[in-house]
């Protein structure tokens, strides 16, 4: 008879945690530039050492004769907690028993000469609400993700034959609290309203401006003070982990804004640290952007790829974030960006290349993108710098792609013309189909275009009101069918009048106005339509992908393209009459001899245009040269009229 089994009803205790320590090989990896934990040794950490439980904290101070622990676990008192250097690297480390979660505590620095510096943790996961400056004590541990189904898939992914429309958006002022203060939604809140708001409209992706802690609302969080800590203004870490994962729930990526050009020079920063220039160079003029009073990473010093590299691994894997969009590429690479003569130092070959910044950049993509492969990374860069996009391991940058600024420039000096000058400009939106191949591109139109004087996108176009919701519609439609990844900057989708300020929250009321309720609408059956025909986004970066049917119509000023993709035998057709000129009986050259359905007219009523075009819902090619096609269609063009026809190769 076999023995009975039995189960034993006592539960398994997990096994302890190792106590937290910086060791020998933290401090040589982490002098060599490769320790890519590193984010679990510095900073603050809950701990136990010796059955008592604690924090432990760490922080480089390479060139401190002593560091203190100061907070107010212990009234800030300036003597009691001394730490011990490990190793000769720099690193400072304490354990202090008996302090929990939510304590405020800086480092006091004493110099070699004396004096003391007062700082906040470059490693801290959370940070004191501005205007305080102190860091705070948090465990980022134990949050239970429900992303696993968004996680699985995402490093399955081709990026490149994916969907991405991207909404730009800065959580403060999207959308304001009616209870005053500040106004901020938290994290939370901010994740029940914009969720639903995203799949509606519907977007693949969110870029989040100003997540990173910054102490100055006016700089929209591009002077940073914390790269580990997601900013207190909207709650706590776990708060912002809550909504990267409902985004993540509803089929929704995440990008961050990303810093490393330059970071914030305020006292209790990263400037100085420790009484000398650590995070910058010393030279100022290596170590400063004299345009916008900012400090500039040293790159050469391997702490430093360190930190920033370390810092992309920690929002990946404690936050699950799908990519960064990586803010002033070019001010990296140009060693004499925005300076003046005397203002900066050649390399040693005597030119203008940032050689740190072009390895950082080799490293960082080979490091992050070569670990996790769905992710993504954006480098903002705005000048002819080849081989942005090229693949890890060659000698280019190894971003997975670049925002296409020439595009933008040229699309946006073009739609700000009176239709009546456009024949004049007419190839500056034919342009950059032809430098297109060589890189792989996002279609920005961004903060930075409806600020500082440069007006919303709305009040860029001419006319009347009418006129310029009507040439929106075009523009619009023009930058979906172009080839490339889509980036628009939250408001803009409505027809936001005023230009962006992050003191306030968007101009909601404006949707009681049939011209802007009819723009979000029109809008968002754009992007449905984008994503739900693969020739839309499957090649997006060579000529396979897309093809001019007339790119030279410049008298009438009027575009005709289609989209193609090798795994569908449909194809879209775009018409974009830019002018407000009717013409009757238009034909226009079609690549295949069969039947054109009408997707959407950008003058229908729906979207707040006149309506009144009566151009049939199917439309039969008949024989006749044309657009040097042996075949047309024909129909009565709107004026102001943007027409997308489904066709399908028989």
């Amino acid at each position: 008879m076999a023995a009975k089994k039995t189960t034993s009803k006592t539960a398994v205790k997990p096994a302890p945690k190792e106590p937290v320590e910086v060791t020998d090989v933290d401090c040589y990896l982490f002098g060599q530039g490769t320790h890519y934990d590193i984010y679990k040794k510095l900073g603050s950490h809950p701990t136990e050492q010796n059955g008592q439980k604690g924090m432990f904290f760490a922080v480089w101070a390479p060139n401190a004769a002593a560091v203190h622990v100061i907070g107010t676990f212990n009234g800030w008192n300036e003597d009691q907690y001394a730490m011990t250097k490990a190793g000769e690297v720099g690193i400072w480390t304490i354990f202090i028993p008996n302090v929990g979660e939510g304590e405020l505590y800086k480092y006091l620095i004493y110099t070699p000469e004396g004096n003391k510096i007062y700082k906040a943790d470059p490693y801290a996961n959370y940070a004191e609400l501005r205007p305080g400056t102190a860091s705070r004590t948090y465990d980022i541990e134990g949050y239970k993700w429900g992303d696993a189904r968004w996680m699985n898939a995402r490093d399955k992914k081709d990026v490149f034959r994916q969907p991405m429309a991207i909404y730009e958006c800065h959580i403060g002022s999207w959308m304001k609290h009616p209870d005053g203060g500040d106004g901020f939604y938290t994290y939370r809140e901010f994740a029940d309203r914009i969720v639903p708001y995203l799949k509606e409209l519907p977007y693949t992706h969110i870029e989040l401006m100003g997540i990173l802690e910054h102490p100055l609302d006016a700089s929209w969080g591009y002077q940073v003070t914390g790269y580990y800590a997601p900013t207190s203004r909207y709650g706590t870490p776990k708060d912002f982990m809550y909504l990267i994962d409902e985004l993540h729930k509803a089929g929704i990526g995440v990008i961050l804004d990303w810093v490393p050009a330059h970071f914030c020079p305020d006292a209790h920063g990263l400037a100085r640290f420790d009484g000398q220039c650590i995070y910058e160079d010393p030279d100022p003029r290596r170590g400063e952007h004299p345009e916008w009073g900012t400090k500039i990473f040293n790159l050469a010093k391997p702490e430093v790829k360190n930190f920033l590299i370390a810092n992309v691994l920690y929002w990946i894997r404690e936050y699950h974030i799908d990519g960064i969009r990586v803010d002033a590429v070019a001010s990296m690479l140009y060693l004499d960006y925005g300076k003046k003569n005397g203002e900066w130092l050649p390399n040693k070959f005597g030119g203008n290349q940032n050689l740190d910044a072009i390895t950082f950049f080799q490293h960082l993509n080979s490091v992050v993108r070569g670990s996790y492969p769905g992710f993504i990374t954006i480098a903002e860069e705005s000048t002819a710098w080849p081989k942005v996009t090229s693949p890890i391991g060659t000698d280019g940058l190894g971003f997975t792609f670049k925002w296409n600024m020439g595009w933008m420039h040229d699309f946006l000096e073009y739609m700000k013309l009176d239709p009546v000058m456009r024949k004049g400009s007419h190839y500056n939106m034919t342009f950059a189909m032809s430098y297109n191949d060589a890189e792989k591109y996002i279609l920005p139109l961004s903060h930075d275009e409806v600020v500082h004087l440069k007006c919303s996108m709305v009040e860029k176009m001419p006319g009347y009101e009418v006129d310029k919701f009507a040439n929106l519609r075009l523009g619009y439609e023009y930058w979906i069918g172009h080839a490339g990844k889509k980036l628009l900057f939250m408001g803009q989708e409505f027809g936001q009048h005023r230009e962006w300020s992050e003191a306030r929250e968007l101009d909601w009321f404006l949707l009681q106005n049939p011209l802007n309720a009819g723009m979000q609408k029109y809008v968002a059956e754009l992007l449905k339509i984008y994503r739900k025909y693969p020739c839309m986004y499957e090649i997006d970066d060579s000529w396979a992908g897309f093809e001019w049917i007339n790119a030279d119509d410049k008298d009438r000023s009027i575009y005709s393209f289609f989209r193609k993709t090798d795994d569908s035998p449909v194809k879209l057709m775009f018409i974009l009459n830019m002018t407000p000129v009717e013409y009757k009986d238009y034909r226009v050259g079609v690549p295949e001899m069969t039947t054109y359905k009408l997707l959407l007219n950008s003058t229908d009523e729906k979207w707040g245009g006149p309506g009144g075009s009566n151009i049939p819902k199917s439309i039969n090619a008949k024989k006749g040269d044309c657009d040097w096609k042996p075949q047309y269609i024909a129909f009565d063009l709107p004026a102001y009229g943007g027409l997308i026809f489904q066709f399908e190769s028989k």
